[in-house]
């Protein structure tokens, strides 16, 4: 592991922040979004630098003369890192480094670093690792020529150059870690094709990032799943079963925030989480309703719905955060003309219009109900329990012998799923209801 303690960088600390506008609009980064992200990493602030270009200078990205500018402020601050909030290639990295003689991070590898310090599960852990090294790959430079290995008589010249021992020992890690995620993405794939099996519905909360979903999953599950109000505050996907009233069990499903221009590496490395997405049955699109530029993350986030092949997926858009607009904005549905929702209206941090949501969700689900007579073994008390979890009790009582009588509302999946129980002594249909589609 030499390599990587001699790569290892320190623990961000005085930074002095560069910031470009281009006049290309598909180029330009939020600078208010930088700040968070920065904050996120942990890193002080000492300045920020900002410039206007037509298009980035090949060499340093910002020009030789902005570039000095960078390195009087890396000397009068003292800095330990420049952050620059666009992504650099390679060389410009380098020559960066070089003028300013400190370590020069571009936006893709503090978005890296933040994910590195967020991940806490073994996957997510092998998968920021798999990043950063594919990134690392490309950034390797030959900076060790005095440790290269002389031949003895008869094999004069250099042998395999510390530059050479590097790239190998990184293309072996990322071959081990590869094949390591793929294992894991095996496993997941198990956990999706026995869900289809049991014909849950999966409804999975995508969003940029900080748009409040671990809150709201909290809300919607009880899951107690790690909040902040900071980007990528949580990284790792997490699943909970959730009965939906008229609608049956679902699954629910959490997963990472997407930003602008994410890097190419991560949507790879994050393939296996991502697929939570594709797979789904409905996407909850949660969308932060008070930033000025929601309109432009709708879009930022449909990109990447696109790049991992939900397009298809139906989507039901949720305005969040309804408690900090100016005017307020009373929890509401939205419907199209089909009576089916479109929009919905509310503020997880308060729980306003959490049960509006559960609603319309359910909505999407309603299909045959079933009315049932059920006659349920007296030993089975923790099935009789499991009922009043389920569907709608119509009329209860006992027999003689003491076994529990029910006449229920349930939906296809709740009732695919009671008929196979072992206690069950007699299930009959006694009608079917047709599908609702609307609220």
């Amino acid at each position: 592991m030499e390599l990587f303690d001699r790569l290892e960088r320190r623990d961000l600390d005085r930074a002095v922040l560069v910031h470009v506008d281009f006049h290309n609009e598909a180029d330009r980064e939020e600078l208010d979004e930088f700040y968070e992200l920065v904050d996120s990493a942990g890193a002080e602030i000492c300045q920020l630098i900002t410039t206007k270009r037509q298009s980035p200078d090949p060499k340093y990205f910002i020009g030789k003369g902005k570039a000095e500018e960078v390195k009087d402020a890396v000397a009068l601050h003292d800095a330990d890192v420049v952050i620059v909030n666009h992504a650099l290639s390679p060389a410009q990295e380098r020559n960066l480094s070089n003028l300013l003689d400190c370590q020069v991070l571009d936006r893709v590898g503090l978005i890296l670093d933040i994910f590195a310090q967020r991940a806490r599960s073994h996957e997510g852990k092998l998968q920021v690792e798999l990043a950063q090294l594919k990134r690392m790959s490309t950034r390797l430079v030959k900076g060790w020529s005095h440790l290269d290995r002389q031949g003895g008589i008869g094999a004069r010249g250099p042998g395999e150059t510390q530059l050479e021992s590097d790239r190998r020992l990184v293309q072996g890690r990322i071959k081990q870690l590869e094949a390591r995620i793929d294992k894991v993405r095996k496993q997941r794939s198990l956990g999706r094709r026995a869900r289809k099996k049991s014909e849950l519905p999966t409804i999975t909360i995508v969003g940029y990032t900080n748009a409040g979903k671990s809150t709201l999953f909290n809300h919607m599950t009880s899951a107690g799943v790690y909040a902040e109000d900071r980007l990528f505050a949580t990284l790792d996907s997490t699943l909970r079963r959730v009965h939906l009233p008229g609608a049956g069990p679902v699954i629910f499903a959490d997963t990472v925030g997407f930003i602008r221009h994410i890097p190419h590496d991560l949507v790879t490395a994050f393939r296996s989480t991502l697929e939570e997405t594709s797979e789904a049955s409905l996407l909850i699109h949660l969308v932060d309703a008070s930033d000025p530029h929601r309109d432009e993350k709708i879009q930022d986030v449909l990109e990447v719905i696109d790049e991992v092949g939900a397009r298809d997926v139906p989507q039901l858009l949720v305005f969040n955060k309804i408690d900090s607009l100016d005017p307020s904005v009373s929890p509401k549905v939205d419907l199209n003309e089909e009576g089916v929702p479109e929009r919905v209206w509310i503020s997880a941090k308060n729980g306003q219009g959490i049960d509006l949501l559960m609603d319309a969700v359910g909505a999407f689900f309603k299909g045959e109900f079933f009315t049932v007579a059920l006659t349920l073994d007296v030993s089975a008390g923790k099935k009789r329990a499991e009922l009043y979890q389920l569907g709608t009790i119509l009329e209860e009582g006992f027999d003689e012998q003491g076994n529990s009588l029910f006449k229920m509302h349930l939906t296809r999946q709740e009732w695919e799923e009671v008929k196979q129980w072992k206690e069950l002594l007699k299930a009959e249909v006694l009608s079917k209801d047709s599908p609702d589609k609307g609220l």
